[in-house]
């Protein structure tokens, strides 16, 4: 089978109305380029200090970018990726959770991001993503029209065992959506994302945040889609953008007979 996909490069803000308002106006460029699977970047809804990432937390019943993405999936008949949205988690934390919806606007999964992108950067940046995000404990596969789906989250792409976890779940296709900071992403965006599909012989579709979102906050963009072998099917510069590229699950197939790692693999 093969299917159109897209991914959504944009710059979110601590606007949950503009932002939503913006991911509308890429998606219907993508829906009317003819993509039928959509995804959009972590925090595609909304980017801000912590304090205020608690305060738009949501529910995964009425939230309001919970919502946006049901209807519009259904509206346009499309499969859509949310990125991730602040869910509430109680104790006065947040799950950054990842869902996928169907195209008649029912959600197939959510994934509740495992690693926690705690760090302290060599030049000044530090980011301590625990102090309000609750981590998720299990990895998650959803069936889909184009093969089995494995979701994870910006950090996640450093933790190799997450996907080999969701291949031997039966995942074909990895998505990544990323806020991934400039630094980092200059040096190990591409190289992380390229490994994680060639190791594992998915496509791996990974929209990213992009350029500035505050006076200290700067995300690299280069949101890309990768088939099996590696290759980068499409990529995007720093600008707010949409990319294209087919996924075809017959390649998909043949990257694995011709090179079978994933029968050969022992541990």
């Amino acid at each position: 089978m093969k299917i159109k996909t897209a991914a959504i490069q944009m710059t979110s803000i601590a606007d949950k109305a503009a932002n939503l308002k913006k991911s509308e106006g890429l998606l219907l460029k993508a829906v009317k380029d003819g993509a039928s699977l959509i995804a959009l970047p972590e925090n595609f809804s909304f980017m801000g200090s912590d304090e205020e990432k608690l305060a738009e937390a949501e529910s995964i019943e009425n939230g309001t970018s919970v919502l946006f993405l049901k209807d519009f999936a259904q509206e346009n008949r499309v499969w859509l990726l949310g990125g991730s949205i602040a869910m509430h988690a109680g104790e006065g934390k947040v799950y950054n959770s990842s869902l996928l919806i169907n195209d008649n606007g029912d959600i197939t999964a959510r994934y509740d991001k495992i690693h926690l992108f705690d760090v302290n950067i060599r030049g000044g940046e530090s980011h301590m993503e625990s102090r309000v995000v609750k981590r998720g404990k299990s990895p998650v596969c959803a069936d889909t029209p184009f093969g089995r789906a494995g979701l994870s989250v910006c950090y996640d792409l450093r933790f190799p065992e997450l996907y080999r976890r969701l291949v031997n779940e039966g995942a074909r296709l990895l998505f990544a959506p990323a806020a991934f900071t400039y630094k980092t992403g200059l040096a190990h965006w591409e190289v992380l994302l390229r490994a994680r599909a060639i190791e594992n012989q998915c496509y791996l579709v990974a929209p990213a945040q992009t350029g500035m979102h505050s006076d200290t906050r700067r995300t690299y963009g280069n949101s890309m889609i990768i088939d099996p072998w590696g290759k980068v099917l499409a990529r995007a510069g720093e600008e707010e953008s949409v990319i294209f590229a087919e996924i075809d699950s017959s390649y998909t197939d043949e990257i694995r007979e011709g090179i079978p790692c994933l029968r050969h693999r022992i541990l």
